[in-house]
């Protein structure tokens, strides 16, 4: 119980904490820019982005440097996104979003050196270098209180970074110019006096319909990781839901608990599809010859039945189940001696709602002159192809 009060207190002191900043510096704060600009590339990087960054922050009405930050990351999206409020009761605000740009290991968290994982989970910056073998870099605070307990008791790893240089091996690698950045945001914000950016790495974006699948089939068969990202995915949806960092607490056995999580509802549930009522035409046909001396046709001729398949190409286009840009239909169908299209039949569709739909539109299509035999109107089977949908 004292671990979980104690975790729950020190993250509570970090958010509290960033109430009372203002922009002016301190003698520390001052003292930690003034040590950064003293290496090359916090220098290059300051004068070539400072100037973009603040009208980007300008622009989406956030003052500069950022009030508070937050950082996340996600394994399988190779993403990382930052986010930046004014005040600790407004909604978060997205100001970059970062392609990460090499992986190694799998969906999963750190638990042990040289395992070549990077964490999942909840840290801060606990580090700036500005010297890096990786350009420049920012240092996250793992083993955090939940590592320390799940993940080996000695040698769990360490020397987790945020860093330059497209290689790694275990760390979150961005490209040199956007590390860069990176880090003007971030070492700009904590010589304005914000000490604490969270940096959460997620396994995946959970409202990412590919992403939130493949986690689901990693985890199906392994209950440990399954609820591991459960908790992580509390934390996903309670940003998503209130753009606000949850408060993440920690129990005794390590297990990650996030206050006031939503109650978990299943995403990207296929829709259930309309059903149609509509009754076919069917017409007893006493005779369909295999040859005429002269084929149906539309009234119009071809070019307008050409017009008329384009027509309804696209209204069916709206019918077409979500997960579908394109489809090919081909029905079949028969022009009776009145000229009425009926008995249709889809040799070729797509579900029973489409099909039902493009059965009833195209029994309204207007009447046919008849096909002729032996100098007379006669029923004749027809076949049309129908291509819906994107080319």
């Amino acid at each position: 119980m004292m671990k979980k009060f104690i975790w729950t207190v020190i993250l509570l002191i970090g958010f509290v904490s960033l109430q009372a900043q203002t922009s002016t510096f301190d003698v520390s704060t001052s003292s930690f820019l003034t040590y950064q600009l003293g290496f090359q590339r916090p220098r290059e990087s300051f004068a070539r982005k400072e100037a973009a960054l603040k009208a980007l922050f300008a622009a989406k009405n956030l003052i500069w440097p950022a009030r508070y930050l937050y950082i996340r990351s996600f394994k399988y999206d190779s993403q990382l996104e930052v986010w930046a409020k004014n005040k600790l009761e407004e909604p978060y605000k997205l100001v970059k979003i970062y392609k990460v740009c090499a992986l190694v290991g799998t969906l999963g968290p750190k638990r042990f050196e040289g395992d070549y994982q990077v964490p999942e989970g909840f840290y801060h910056i606990s580090g700036f270098n500005p010297n890096s073998n990786y350009y420049l870099s920012l240092r996250l605070n793992y083993p955090n209180a939940s590592d320390r307990v799940l993940s080996d008791p000695v040698r769990p790893g360490g020397d987790i970074y945020i860093h330059g240089g497209c290689s790694t091996v275990g760390c979150i690698p961005i490209k040199d110019d956007q590390i860069g950045e990176l880090y003007v945001m971030t070492a700009s914000s904590k010589a304005a006096g914000l000490d604490f950016i969270p940096v959460h790495i997620f396994p995946v974006k959970f409202d990412v319909q590919k992403s939130y699948e493949y986690i689901n089939t990693l985890t199906k068969d392994n209950p440990q990781l399954k609820a591991f990202a459960s908790k992580l995915e509390d934390a996903f949806d309670y940003f998503e839901t209130y753009k606000q960092v949850p408060v993440v607490m920690i129990r005794d056995d390590g297990e990650y608990v996030i206050k006031d999580a939503l109650p978990k509802t299943p995403k990207f549930q296929p829709k259930v599809r309309p059903t149609s009522n509509h009754k076919p035409t069917v017409r007893k046909i006493d005779f369909l010859p295999t040859s005429v001396a002269k084929w149906p046709e539309y009234p119009g001729g071809a070019a307008a039945f050409s017009k008329y398949l384009k027509e309804l190409s696209k209204e069916m286009e709206k019918v077409l189940p979500d997960d579908v840009t394109r489809a090919f239909a081909q029905v079949e169908f028969i022009i009776d001696t009145d000229g009425s299209a009926v008995n249709f039949k889809v040799l070729k569709g797509v579900d029973d709602y489409f099909n039902a739909v493009l059965v009833e539109k195209m029994e309204q299509m207007p009447k046919w002159s008849p096909a002729i035999y032996q100098g007379k109107p006669a029923a004749k089977k027809m076949v049309q192809s129908i291509q819906v949908g994107q080319e």
